[in-house]
């Protein structure tokens, strides 16, 4: 496992109190960073994650918010700031998946897969911007998907292949904004992780990506050496590569 030093940052992960949101935030509480576990809804779950990541030395925290409102993403950093100081390391995570044909999709959930994709990766980026550009130092990790790079898409679970595909795009976009500066912009994109909802018959590899396989990607990004890593999309998918999705 790559191993980069974090002593002395500030990491965010949204929608880290479960599932492969939990898991990065704890590798990087591992890796010494002070952590944000970020929740909309999961209060206890977020204070458990926070438990969980202080047995590693690190300070830890808690935030609520809605990543699709603007007020709200601003009230969540500024929590941050007040606890552990700017952030630094920035995880976009939280993301809605509707795996229902689109024609059945009502607008709501069509609307909530988009802005928590998209939109809350957009205001949560924008938010942590000013502070790394005055540290001069900031690493932007976006989770994407596999085939988003390739604009794949399929009737069934439809606005999520859109706004992964907007997540990658706006990652090259801000890596390109960014390059005069400390910091870097970067997507990991997996397939089907191990706690996915649906699992296809044929997986690459006889298996679905680990929390650890995430993990991995993740850090490779915040080596002090891969500072010239940036707009880069790195794909957690085992080698698949489907003619369609």
């Amino acid at each position: 496992m790559i191993e980069p030093d974090l002593s002395g940052r500030t990491a965010l992960v949204t929608g880290s109190a479960k599932g492969v949101g939990r898991e990065l935030l704890l590798s990087l509480a591992e890796r010494g960073a002070s952590v944000a576990v970020h929740y909309h809804t999961s209060p206890d779950a977020a204070e458990e994650v926070a438990s969980a990541a202080r047995e590693h030395d690190v300070e830890a925290t808690t935030v609520q918010g809605d990543v699709t409102d603007p007020s709200a993403v601003d009230e969540l950093f500024s929590a941050v700031e007040a606890d552990l100081g700017s952030v630094e390391v920035l995880v976009n995570n939280v993301g809605a998946f509707a795996p229902t044909h689109w024609e059945a999709i009502d607008f709501e959930t069509w609307n909530l897969v988009l802005e928590t994709n998209l939109n809350g990766t957009y205001l949560c980026s924008k938010r942590a911007l000013p502070g790394m550009r005055e540290n001069d130092w900031g690493r932007i990790v976006n989770v994407g998907y596999a085939s988003a790079d390739r604009l794949l898409v399929a009737p069934k679970n439809f606005p999520y292949f859109v706004a992964k595909a907007g997540v990658v795009m706006f990652t090259r976009m801000l890596a390109a904004d960014t390059q005069d500066t400390g910091i870097t912009a970067n997507a990991i994109s997996p397939y089907v992780v191990q706690n996915s909802e649906v699992f296809p018959e044929d997986l690459p590899r006889g298996r679905p990506a680990s929390f650890d396989d995430m993990s991995q990607a993740m850090l490779v990004f915040l080596e002090e050496g891969s500072d010239y890593l940036s707009g880069q999309n790195l794909a957690v998918d085992g080698g698949w590569r489907p003619e369609r999705v």
